[in-house]
């Protein structure tokens, strides 16, 4: 039955023109005839003959596949991480970003992806000679990754390798500026820094394309041969640093001290100096005031000053010695041994009798010198 036939007229067949009767399945040929004859009326030709069908069938297979060929080779899927370097006839000409791009099919054009978001690392190891004409065992890792993908596939040949000798005279040229003392200690990450800044301006200048993300640098260490003086040498420096440590804690704690010290010195000889001029400035104004009244009245301030000489001296002595004018010989009192309250029992009885015996001497010796003392005060006045 045909497709474009009234349904009525071959009622009871089967799709394949059969009748339903169970003569057999239907003849393979005869269907494939029928879909040649069907997709030559798809384009306009409906031939008549079967050598015609036949020639038409592969055409028609040909310009499909061709079709979807050119679709799955024209379409490009860059992930986030590539880039898409475009080539026409071999020549770059665009560089594609992430996500689904349409160029030319092949062999017009070909994309070539790159990952430049792939971090990949090499390794340097080698003995070299430093500044100071020591050889130290380095070893460097340089992790790196694409910056520019046009760059990295066609300016330099082996970009791989280029790194890789490059990173080897960096490596070379900081070490042979820098003393062993300085790789060995302290210089280590200062070392990776400008490891890292000449690979990186190196491979600028060739327009590699690479960037450096990290260079790092393993503890330096002596060749074998030589290790056991070079622990030695590093033995003593830390020693040397250990005592100039400690001598760094014992200035800094005995200077404060002294600075302490020497402020305070300052400070009570200060005290001293304003004490002695006020002292002498005090005098002067006294003997100044003295003068004055001296000059008024002579007598009177001579006699002032003489009583109060006299007692200035006894106010800080504990004995007394009176003139007897009955006799040549002194008179002592023990007044120390009297006002001492520890004094024995002994003591007492000779300081007793020693009183009892000079009662009326002493006392008459008291009277003549208080007699005196208030004649020359009645004279003066």
């Amino acid at each position: 039955m045909g497709w474009n036939e009234p349904p009525d007229k071959d009622k009871g067949k089967d799709p394949w023109g059969n009748s339903g009767n169970g003569e057999g399945p239907p003849d393979l040929d005869e269907i494939i005839k029928k879909m040649q004859k069907g997709l030559g009326g798809m384009f306009g030709n409906r031939p008549n003959k079967v050598g015609d069908n036949n020639a038409m069938f592969p055409f028609v297979v040909g310009i499909i596949l061709l079709l979807a060929w050119l679709a799955f080779d024209a379409t490009y899927l860059i992930d986030q991480q590539e880039r898409g370097v475009v080539l026409r006839f071999g020549k770059h000409v665009d560089t594609i970003e992430p996500g689904l791009n349409f160029r030319l099919p092949r062999p017009i054009e070909v994309v070539q992806k790159v990952n430049v978001g792939q971090v990949r690392s090499i390794t340097h190891k080698a003995l070299m000679l430093t500044q100071d004409e020591n050889i130290v065992d380095v070893e460097v890792a340089v992790q790196w990754r694409i910056g520019n993908a046009d760059e990295y596939l066609f300016n330099v040949y082996s970009p791989a390798s280029t790194l890789r000798q490059v990173t080897e005279s960096s490596v070379r040229e900081v070490i042979g500026k820098s003393k062993l003392d300085f790789v060995l200690t302290e210089g280590r990450s200062e070392i990776a820094e400008r490891i890292q800044s000449l690979i990186q301006e190196t491979l600028g200048e060739y327009k590699t394309g690479i960037y450096i993300s990290t260079a790092e640098m393993q503890p330096a260490k002596p060749p074998e041969e030589v290790k056991a003086a070079f622990d030695d040498a590093i033995k003593a420096r830390e020693d040397e640093q250990r005592q100039v440590n400690e001598a760094e804690a014992y200035r800094n704690d005995i200077l404060p001290k002294a600075r302490g010290g020497a402020a305070r010195l300052r400070e009570e000889s200060n005290g001293y100096k304003s004490r002695i001029i006020s002292k002498a400035e005090g005098e002067a104004s006294r003997f100044g005031q003295l003068l004055a009244e001296y000059q008024r009245a002579p007598a009177v301030t001579r006699e002032r000053l003489y009583l109060d000489a006299i007692e200035s001296v006894f106010t800080n002595t504990n004995k007394v010695l009176i003139d007897n004018d009955n006799g040549n010989s002194l008179m002592y009192l023990p007044i120390d041994k009297l006002i001492d309250k520890r004094q024995n029992s002994s003591s007492n009885n000779t300081i007793q009798n020693f009183n009892e015996s000079s009662t009326s001497s002493s006392s008459s010796s008291m009277d003549d010198v208080r007699q005196r003392l208030d004649d020359r005060l009645r004279g003066v006045r």
